[in-house]
């Protein structure tokens, strides 16, 4: 299980309305059209135990996004990101 260092590494809010689990779901049917037509396809996303077991079918990749805007500025700084992709 993934257990990130900070709760400020969710999905909720970076667009008007949310982007929920259902929103990720929906992300998710559209990497699997892409991947089925061939077509290869890089995304980034939070790192949360629901992103890693939504894309355990892909290559994911943890990495460090520094976040410079935060209401609270102790929230500020690096957190987990993954890229998640459908080729070597």
């Amino acid at each position: 299980m993934y257990d990130p260092v900070s709760d400020s590494s969710n999905f909720t809010g970076y667009a008007k309305g949310g982007f929920d689990r259902k929103e990720q779901e929906r992300l998710k049917i559209q990497c699997d059209k892409l991947d089925k037509k061939g077509s290869r396809f890089l995304l980034s996303n939070s790192a949360t135990d629901f992103i890693f077991d939504l894309y355990k079918d892909h290559i994911i990749e943890v990495i460090k996004a520094k976040l410079s805007i935060n209401s609270k500025s102790d929230k500020r700084g690096e957190v987990d990101e993954v890229l998640v992709r459908n080729y070597e």
